[in-house]
C-alpha cells in the first residue's frame, strides 16, 4: 500500500476515515490524492491530513493506482461516466464504498476494471469498523491484499465468495449499528422514565453499552454464556429478559435483519 497512489471520488466521512486511517498506519499524505464538489471541504482536509485535493475527479483520476469511489450511488453512474474518460487505457484497482451498487454496475460504467465491493458501516469514523468485500473478476490476489491493507484501516475487513452475501452483512454489520443505538435510546428513555436525570441515564447506558462489548470481544466465552453467567435465576436481570423472551425478542431481531437483507438485495437490481 505504501508503494501505491490512493484516489478518492468523494471526500465525505468514509473517505476521510480511510484516509486517517492509512495515515495512521505509515501511508505518506503525500501519495494521497481526494476530490470533491465542495472546495470548503477540501480546504479542511488539506489542513487535516496534508493529502493532496482537488475539485476536478480527473486530476485524481489520472494519477491512482488505486481509485475508492465513495459518492453517493444515486449519482455513481454519472460520475463514472465521466471517469472513464479520464482513465483511457489505465487499469487501476476501483474499490466501491457506495452501498447497492454492484460489480457489475461499476464495470458497465467503467470498463472492464477490476473491481472491489464493499459493505462498511460507521464505526470506521472511529477505526472501529467491520466491512465485508468482495472480489469481481480480473481482481489479482495482490490487488485484493491491497483492499485488504486499505480497508482495513479503520477495523476488521472479511472478504466474501458469493457478491449476494454483501446483502447479508449489510443486514448484520451495515445497519447494526443502528440496531444498537435504538436499544441505547431505548434504555436512556426508560431510565428516564423511572427517575434518572438525562445525562445520568446516557452516561449509564453508553458506558454499559462500551463495556458488554468490550467483555464479548476480549472474553472467550460466547456471547450466549456472557449472558448466562450475569442471569441469575430469579433475580433483576432474569426478569427484564423473561419480558424479551415473553416478545419473542429473537424472532423479532430475526424478522429485522430478514427486511434489511431484501431491501439491499432489492436496492442492488
Amino acid at each position: 500500500m505504501a508503494q501505491q497512489i490512493i484516489g478518492f471520488i468523494g471526500a465525505g466521512n468514509m473517505a476521510t476515515a480511510l484516509a486517517g486511517g492509512m495515515i495512521a498506519k505509515g501511508i505518506r499524505p503525500a501519495r494521497i490524492w481526494m476530490s470533491d464538489v465542495s472546495a470548503d471541504r477540501l480546504d479542511e482536509l488539506n489542513r487535516q491530513h496534508r493529502v493532496h485535493v482537488s475539485t476536478r475527479n480527473s486530476d485524481v483520476a489520472e494519477r491512482a493506482d488505486v481509485l475508492v469511489l465513495a459518492v453517493k450511488p444515486q449519482v455513481m453512474a454519472e460520475v463514472c461516466a465521466a471517469l472513464r474518460d479520464s482513465l483511457g487505457d489505465r487499469q487501476p484497482l476501483i474499490i466501491s464504498i457506495a452501498a447497492g451498487i454492484t460489480v457489475a454496475n461499476l464495470r458497465d460504467w467503467l470498463g472492464d476494471l477490476p473491481v472491489v465491493r464493499t459493505m462498511p458501516n460507521t464505526p470506521a469514523l472511529v477505526q472501529a469498523g467491520a466491512t465485508g468485500l468482495f472480489a469481481g473478476p480480473g481482481v489479482s490476489d495482490a490487488q485484493r491484499e491491497l483492499a485488504a491493507q486499505i480497508i482495513g484501516s479503520v477495523g476488521l475487513s472479511f472478504w466474501f465468495e458469493q457478491e449476494s452475501e454483501l446483502d447479508v452483512v449489510t443486514a448484520v454489520s451495515g445497519s447494526g449499528p443502528a440496531y444498537f443505538f435504538l436499544m441505547m435510546e431505548s434504555m436512556i428513555d426508560a431510565g428516564i422514565q423511572m427517575g434518572l436525570d438525562e445525562r445520568t441515564a446516557r452516561q449509564l447506558v453508553l458506558q454499559t453499552a462500551w463495556g458488554a462489548a468490550q467483555l464479548a470481544i476480549t472474553s472467550e466465552n460466547s456471547p450466549a454464556r456472557l449472558r448466562e453467567q450475569v442471569t441469575s435465576p430469579g433475580g433483576t436481570t432474569a426478569a427484564a429478559l423473561g419480558v424479551f423472551e415473553q416478545a419473542d425478542f429473537r424472532a423479532l431481531v430475526n424478522k429485522a435483519l430478514e427486511a434489511a437483507r431484501q431491501r439491499a438485495g432489492e436496492l442492488a437490481k
